[in-house]
């Protein structure tokens, strides 16, 4: 079994007509994270949680920020590929924990449906996916509302042939 942990900071995009994504989930009630992709950071966190599991880099040596073909992308089809080159390396998922700090908008709602949009992506059992949300109790650039934090741990198991 390997452990990696991801973590992943976004500011809301100013003026944004797009909804926020988080979790491979629109929310209404805030704007879009700013990102070359969609702007996920709960998916980003997980995929940089299992590659570091994995011992295979990050997020960005994988999808370059500059990478025109990522451009708007949206992040559950970066997890699905992960996915596969995790598999290919003889790892399947074992679980994911996932912890969202925010201040808004509140996610209680968006909770479940988070977890089987990630559960579904990576083709794992849904019991094995955890995401939760906490405030920043005011403090600091999530405390006002300027961003949203994520950290993410993944644990793998290797495939015994």
């Amino acid at each position: 079994m390997r452990t990696g942990i991801g973590y992943d900071l976004h500011r809301f995009e100013a003026d944004s007509a797009l909804p926020l994504r988080l979790g491979g989930i629109e929310i209404n009630e805030a704007p879009r994270l700013l990102g070359h992709s969609d702007g996920d950071a709960l998916i980003h966190a997980v995929i940089d949680a299992m590659l570091g599991a994995a011992a295979s880099g990050d997020i960005g040596s994988h999808f370059p920020p500059d990478d025109p073909n990522t451009e708007g992308i949206d992040s559950r089809e970066l997890l699905r590929r992960v996915q596969r080159l995790i598999a290919a390396d003889g790892f399947t998922i074992g679980n994911v924990d996932v912890t969202v700090i925010a201040e808004k908008p509140r996610l209680h709602d968006y909770i479940e449906p988070m977890c089987e949009s990630l559960s579904s992506a990576l083709g794992i059992n849904r019991k094995n996916v955890n995401v939760k949300a906490t405030t920043n109790e005011g403090v600091g650039s999530f405390g006002s509302g300027e961003a949203i934090a994520v950290m993410a741990v993944a644990t793998l198991d290797t495939v015994t042939v």
